[in-house]
């Protein structure tokens, strides 16, 4: 019970918000109905099977709800499973009050890596290995999203809605306007940059108040820097988090900065409110570097601001001898954990296969979405997806985003460090030391 108590203390750690959604939570004091009307509802009878996730904004919302509603129209195990929808980054906090409380749905989303590896311990998530293995599961999902689901020898989620990788999107028309090319170097794309800053145009349409959003710039600066290895060898403890690789990213957030490639503010303005993408519709910014979710979320926006849109990789560092074709995201972006069991946990898990089946696959990719299904190429026609798809294909691997990767605690400095480079408040050094002795002492406690 200590150890169990021990790894949700680490959880609450990477909550920034526990005051305010603690008092909406209730720590366990509301009855089902209270919680229900305030959105925190985790059981309901014993046939009920309460879902939580993030799709609270379309297309996301008609995704879950068209699989849900598949679900509950065709089964015969006499469960219903309810949605509970919340926003992104309120839902990761309200997740982790949840546990706390001793409470967890039924059924909900997360995102691999670290958190999910303290829900397994903390004995929220349930193995599924048996039920995946004996489904159709195995056959439809790529390998590389499997993968990503599995903690140790066991399965423990299903992966589906997008291939998310982070690119830059760009505005064709304001490239032609400029006498503009697709940057292959970071040095290309800082001349773009410094070309659009001359003219009065934001080069880049970040909003960092969530602070994940320019963690992605963090991520891929170290990557072209130096690869995979300083950060695998960081958590492992095996290297540092004051490597080069992570001084290079910092410095150069710092230099971009100072030189006006982001907005006015950029850690006050939010990316859940849409202000990012408001900067590139109005055309005062001409590029974002963002999750290829984006994809569907601009074509829901406006059909035609989106036919000026066009995407690319991030480049290559001249000098290094990383490999370029890394990638950061994940393949399958969205995983759907387990907190139940016996009859109850097949038939959540039968609805979690919802997602795979054709019909919800093909309203995904008419959506703009890449879901992690074997061969998806032949049914994507959108000229940004198929670039996607390509640039996940041809990857020699794929950084799992460091806040999902990362333990909670370890992962909160990470993103309070790197949002602190943007607002030119904290230097490299103090960022990669913070880090560093965040990660040693994890390792440490790990390891009592």
């Amino acid at each position: 019970m200590k150890k169990r108590m021990k790894k949700i203390a680490g959880l609450l750690m990477a909550a920034t918000m526990v005051v305010s959604l603690a008092a909406g939570c209730g720590a366990g004091t509301e009855s089902d109905s209270a919680k229900e009307t305030s959105g925190e509802k985790t059981s309901g009878d014993e046939k009920e099977i309460v879902f939580w996730n993030i799709g609270t904004e379309e297309v996301d919302k008609a995704i879950y709800d068209k699989a849900i509603d598949l679900y509950n129209s065709t089964t015969d195990s006499g469960y219903t499973v309810t949605s509970v929808p919340t926003q992104n980054d309120t839902y990761k906090e309200k997740l982790i009050i949840a546990m706390s409380s001793g409470e967890c749905p039924d059924m909900y989303l997360s995102w691999s890596g670290g958190p999910m590896n303290e829900y397994i311990k903390s004995g929220y998530a349930q193995p599924i290995t048996d039920l995946f293995n004996n489904s159709e599961l195995p056959d439809r999902l790529m390998d590389a999203a499997i993968a990503q689901a599995k903690y140790k020898d066991d399965i423990y989620a299903v992966p589906f809605m997008n291939v998310s990788l982070s690119g830059i999107y760009y505005n064709k028309d304001l490239f032609a306007e400029y006498g503009l090319e697709v940057p292959k170097t970071i040095g290309e794309l800082e001349k773009v940059c410094d070309t659009f800053v001359e003219n009065g145009i934001t080069p880049f349409a970040l909003a960092n108040s969530t602070k994940w959003t320019g963690s992605m710039y963090f991520m891929n600066l170290a990557a072209r820097k130096g690869g995979l290895e300083p950060f695998n060898d960081a958590v492992a403890g095996t290297g540092t988090f004051e490597d080069e690789s992570f001084i290079y990213a910092g410095e150069k957030i710092a230099e971009w900065t100072e030189k006006g490639y982001f907005p006015e503010g950029v850690n006050s303005l939010s990316e859940d409110d849409g202000q990012a993408r408001q900067l590139l519709y109005q055309e005062k910014a001409a590029m974002d570097l963002i999750g290829s979710w984006y994809t569907g979320l601009i074509q829901q926006d406006s059909e035609e601001f989106y036919e000026k849109m066009g995407w690319f990789p991030f480049p290559a560092l001249e000098g290094s001898d990383a490999d370029p074709s890394i990638m950061i995201g994940t393949i399958g972006d969205n995983f759907i954990s387990f907190n139940c069991k016996d009859e109850k946990l097949a038939a959540a898990f039968d609805c979690a296969t919802k997602f795979s089946e054709e019909e919800i696959v093909d309203f995904m990719v008419e959506s703009g979405k890449t879901p992690p299904i074997k061969g998806i190429e032949k049914k994507i026609t959108d000229p940004i997806s198929k670039l996607v798809v390509e640039a996940a294909n041809s990857a020699s691997a794929t950084q799992l985003w460091y806040d999902q990767y990362l333990p909670p605690a370890v992962a909160q400095v990470h993103l309070d460090t790197s949002q602190e480079l943007f607002g030119l408040t904290m230097k490299p050094d103090e960022a990669a030391k913070q880090m560093q002795e965040a990660m040693k002492e994890y390792l440490e406690e790990s390891a009592e």
